[in-house]
């Protein structure tokens, strides 16, 4: 089981606490005959399907009350193609496995999110991304799929097997089918280097078209009450290798980032009035380094402040106005936000649900401290973005129906359509699919 989601007295959790279900039954299959057995046992009985990876979507994505999954004996690496340049992988397996098995292959995904702890499956089936200007959505370097669909069969897909399941499945939201392994594009390993440095809040937006198009993989964060950012670029290396010094990295990463930040919040949920003055120290504190490292080393970061978390995409060219909408609204409003706002980029890919889907795409996530009234702040926020027809990440925290998607994704029908096919008695119904897809 992963660390993150738990179970207790029959009740499955999510990894935020957002989410609690008691499901009829759960199994962990050993293979993919058993999974598919399991899923013709439920239909039989009549039961709702579920498969459910770690627990780090804030929705109730994978939630159930009939049969859960849980994937965890479903790991490993299957095949590597060298050839091909591709890994095949057990849906189960954690990123964070999926990422030092590869290295110890010398090879790498191109790009990733930014935790490791989901596995792979979780991870496509909600489309977890990274940043990049050539590359950012793990789903959109997949190859290859294997499903177990509604009626207990096991279905292949490529861009040449099934291209209309391939289009869709690559984030399928777990309404298509269960995935049981999935075919990844990989490389040689390679370094980036990472240069981290404080920015002014007005110079990146000023700057932001230049800093998208000069850096492979940009981010940003910037501090709410505060003018700060701190800017993330990740370029190919020639090299040497310059790991971040442990010492460093520990400050850095655990301290301040993890222990600090957890402290942080915990005085500003006892006392929201300090938070401005917490988020300035805060924003102060982190100073520019720069390494070069292996790229799971440097796109990933360990999470253990726990939080909630909101993200939607928006089109690329109105990332400045929308996020300076977004600051114009916390100064002037009585919130008080203890978490960074992150900002991060992906080009147009052609998968029938991403939130990049036909479009070059910004992403502005915003959270808040486990625990703290979240909703005054993403109500608001939420109110932005989609007037600029954005699109929420189909894992975090978000109100939008199937009416609103079928205007923002041009592609809606096409995937409706095909769950019609695929699963016409809904056997991988729950209610956010309900809610999102429609009845």
């Amino acid at each position: 089981m992963g660390s993150s989601a738990s179970a207790g007295n029959g009740i499955w959790r999510n990894w935020g606490g957002t989410v609690a279900v008691r499901p009829a039954r759960e199994v962990a299959p050993a293979s993919v005959d058993e999974l598919a057995a399991a899923v013709r046992r439920a239909a039989e009985d009549g039961l709702p399907v579920k498969a459910v990876g770690t627990g780090h979507s804030f929705t109730s994505i994978a939630a159930t009350d009939g049969l859960l999954i849980r994937p965890q004996l479903l790991t490993g690496i299957r095949d590597i193609d060298r050839a091909a340049g591709t890994v095949t992988v057990e849906a189960g397996t954690p990123l964070k496995r999926l990422n030092l098995a590869l290295a110890r292959e010398g090879l790498s995904l191109a790009n990733m999110g930014d935790i490791m702890e989901q596995t792979v499956s979780g991870a496509i089936s909600t489309g977890t991304h990274g940043t990049g200007r050539d590359s950012a959505s793990i789903a959109a370097q997949i190859r290859g799929l294997e499903l177990v669909t509604a009626d207990g069969a096991v279905l292949t897909c490529s861009d040449k097997e099934n291209p209309d399941v391939f289009a869709a499945a690559r984030i399928g939201l777990g309404a298509l089918g269960i995935i049981t392994a999935v075919t990844f594009a990989v490389e040689p390993v390679f370094l980036l280097t990472a240069r981290e440095e404080p920015m002014p809040f007005d110079r990146v937006c000023a700057e932001f078209d230049q800093l998208h198009a000069e850096n492979e993989h940009f981010e940003f964060y910037w501090f709410p009450h505060t003018g700060n950012t701190n800017t993330k670029r990740n370029n190919r290396s020639a090299g040497p290798e310059r790991p971040v010094h442990p010492l460093r990295g520990w400050v850095d990463d655990e301290f301040l980032s993890n222990g600090v930040f957890q402290v942080a919040n915990w005085v500003g949920r006892a006392a929201p009035a300090a938070i401005p003055a917490i988020a300035r120290i805060s924003s102060r504190a982190l100073s520019a380094r720069s390494y070069t490292d292996i790229p799971y080393k440097v796109f990933t970061s360990p999470r253990r402040v726990r939080f909630v978390e909101m993200e939607y995409a928006v089109p690329r060219e109105a990332l400045v106005e929308t996020l300076r909408e977004l600051k114009a609204m916390v100064d002037r409003s009585p919130l008080r936000v203890s978490f960074p706002v992150e900002v991060r980029t992906a080009p147009a890919d052609d998968i029938t649900l991403s939130t990049a889907s036909g479009r070059d795409t910004a992403y502005i996530a915003v959270h808040m401290f486990k625990g703290t009234p979240y909703q005054g702040y993403f109500t608001a926020a939420e109110r932005i973005f989609t007037a600029r027809e954005g699109r929420p990440h189909w894992g975090k925290i978000h109100t939008r129906d199937a009416g609103y998607f079928s205007r923002v994704y041009p592609r809606f029908g096409e995937f409706t359509a095909l769950r019609d096919r695929l699963d016409p008695e809904r056997r991988f119904r729950n209610d956010y699919l309900r809610r999102v897809l429609g009845a």
